[in-house]
């Protein structure tokens, strides 16, 4: 409690408005875990390469791919996941000049829509844990964009990204966990959050390189088959 009261000072003292799970708590009743079938994982650098810039700032590629894959119950392995992470990024940087960040609204927009050319997908703007958890008993995964630094995944190169993105796969309502597929990190297949810490990173940003983030706001991008 005391970190997320130091963290809202921080984001007051800088005009950001931030939403904490703690005012928005799980109204849904869910009596078991919900875990997607069938999603397959890769990282967004499959073979470790973090050189490459393409792979580096991959989260958006790795995770739009992860979701397509399962949508059209295709396998995926790591060969063809460097071949779809990299084709993408240079049809991104060619197209709409740029590839490194993507906000979730261009994601939908280019990647899913024009890129892969799927539908059913849409943006959920200022979601709540109830939207989130909502969702996944629809049987719909989530894609959303993170403060991967409050994540505070030990896996990551600390401290962490500060735009991020990742696939939420299913709910543990017992351990209250969010079960992820992260593509920051090779061990990132069905990687629980504990949902608190999850959905106070969710945090959309601009598309460009590092460009400034004025707002927090927790948008979501939802995909149903």
């Amino acid at each position: 409690m005391k970190k997320i009261i130091l963290l809202s000072l921080l984001f007051s003292l800088i005009n950001i408005p931030i939403v904490t799970a703690e005012e928005n708590p799980v109204k849904i009743r869910v009596n078991k875990t919900i875990l997607l079938d069938a999603v397959p994982f890769t990282a967004q650098a499959p073979f470790g390469n973090w050189t490459d810039q393409r792979q580096q700032h991959g989260c958006e590629e790795a995770s739009a791919l992860m979701v397509i894959k399962w949508a059209r119950q295709q396998t995926l392995t790591k060969e063809i996941a460097l071949k779809e992470i990299t084709k993408l990024a240079d049809w991104l940087k060619k197209k709409h000049g740029e590839s490194r960040d993507s906000s979730a609204q261009d994601t939908v927009n280019w990647i899913f829509k024009e890129y892969f050319k799927y539908d059913k997908v849409q943006l959920k703007k200022m979601a709540t844990l109830n939207d989130i958890i909502g969702e996944l008993t629809k049987g719909n995964l989530i894609v959303a964009p993170m403060n991967g630094q409050l994540l505070r995944n030990p896996n990551f190169k600390q401290p962490g990204p500060e735009r991020h993105m990742l696939v939420i796969i299913g709910f543990d309502p017992i351990k209250k966990q969010f079960i992820t597929n992260d593509p920051g990190t090779r061990n990132g297949a069905n990687y629980r959050y504990n949902y608190t810490t999850l959905y106070n990173a969710i945090r959309d940003y601009p598309t460009g390189y590092n460009k400034p983030i004025k707002k927090v706001e927790k948008n979501i991008i939802v995909i149903s088959k």
